[in-house]
């Protein structure tokens, strides 16, 4: 019995399924067994002479055919078989390379991605606000789920206390630009990625700027200032913003949508200079923001495909030390002086008067 993946595109023949189980001992047997059960299937994949199509790529337990023996390839008890074709809208749309088909394959065999949500990943521009704790995993593991660009903004240089918890970082990097050790460790992990470092302070200046080239921002910055700044940016710019925040054992992350919330709708004015020490004040226990950026490297991947229920108007807590997860509502706040009924900022401000305080390095 093979396991074969059905693509979006050709479900409309199969009643809707895209995970098959049939009997065939090879894959002209497999093509014979699924025009018996759907016909009109063949056409789709084999032309006259009985040959696939040069626009349908085979793929068997993620390699392509071609390594194989075309349709005279054995199929063992329960092989997996991908038939990925090529698509096509609205932009030309490359088929899947055979080792995009073998990156991906968890993927596109998910019928709420395959192929066409992976392509859409592929396709996707990120900003991580910090290449440090939080953005660490995020960037990680975006890059490993194939979003295509990854903008990552620090101004940080690599230092050894960075590295207990900032694991796009090691000891040979120590003194470098984070940015640039980011680019090195995010394309070892999957060269489809595009990075784009912006080896610069976020500001009033320059945020429209450079978050505006994105379709969603990740803010993992360590800092009052930037945080507002980043929501502020954000909401002017109708940008979905994925925020997390940690502190010694405990964690934070929702997700704030133009129109229904933001930042200051939660917190409407930051705190007094001091009051809230840093994490190289106060500490941060190492593996936490592994947990909160993972989280915020999920919601960036909902969000892209359209995927589940984001955390949005809901504050997901954690606390590492009694391993326990809370979340509480948050609302629109209507007198919100960003997105209320009757906003007065309409502009980007003076985020370190406002705060009280400098701006510091943007990665946690």
């Amino acid at each position: 019995m093979a396991r074969v993946y059905v693509p979006t595109s050709w479900r409309k023949l199969t009643g809707g399924q895209s995970h098959l189980i049939l009997p065939a001992r090879d894959l002209g047997g497999l093509v014979d067994a699924l025009e018996e059960r759907f016909p009109g299937l063949r056409r789709e994949l084999v032309d006259e002479c009985g040959n696939f199509h040069r626009f349908v790529n085979v793929y068997v337990n993620h390699r392509e055919i071609e390594d194989l023996k075309g349709l005279q390839t054995p199929l063992e008890e329960e092989d997996e078989v991908a038939v990925i074709p090529a698509m096509a809208g609205g932009a030309v749309s490359r088929p899947f390379t055979p080792e995009q088909a073998g990156r991906y394959a968890r993927h596109i065999i998910l019928p709420e991605i395959g192929g066409v949500g992976q392509r859409r990943l592929l396709n996707a521009k990120v900003a991580l606000i910090g290449a440090g704790g939080l953005g660490s995993p995020a960037a990680l593991y975006l890059a490993a789920a194939g979003v295509g660009t990854l903008g990552v903004v620090d101004f940080d240089d690599v230092d050894l206390s960075n590295l207990h918890r900032q694991i796009l970082h090691g000891h040979a990097n120590i003194g470098r630009p984070k940015v640039d050790s980011a680019r090195d460790r995010i394309n070892d992990v999957n060269p489809d990625v595009k990075v784009v470092p912006h080896p610069v302070a976020l500001t009033s200046e320059n945020a429209m700027e450079i978050l505006g080239q994105y379709d969603v921002v990740v803010n993992g910055s360590d800092n009052f200032a930037t945080r507002y700044l980043v929501n502020d940016a954000c909401y002017l710019l109708k940008k979905p913003l994925v925020d997390g925040s940690i502190f010694r054992f405990e964690g934070q992350a929702t997700v704030y949508l133009p129109g229904q919330g933001c930042y200051r709708c939660l917190f409407p004015s930051p705190p007094p200079p001091g009051a809230v020490p840093s994490c190289a004040e106060a500490g941060v226990l190492g593996v936490l923001p592994g947990m909160i950026g993972i989280i915020q490297a999920i919601e960036t991947i909902k969000l892209i495909l359209n995927l589940g229920e984001p955390l949005v108007n809901r504050l997901l807590l954690f606390d590492s030390l009694a391993m326990e997860f809370r979340e509480v509502k948050i609302r629109r706040d209507p007198a919100c002086p960003l997105c209320g009924d009757n906003p007065t900022i309409d502009h980007l401000i003076d985020y370190e008067a406002f705060c009280g305080a400098p701006m510091a390095a943007t990665g946690g």
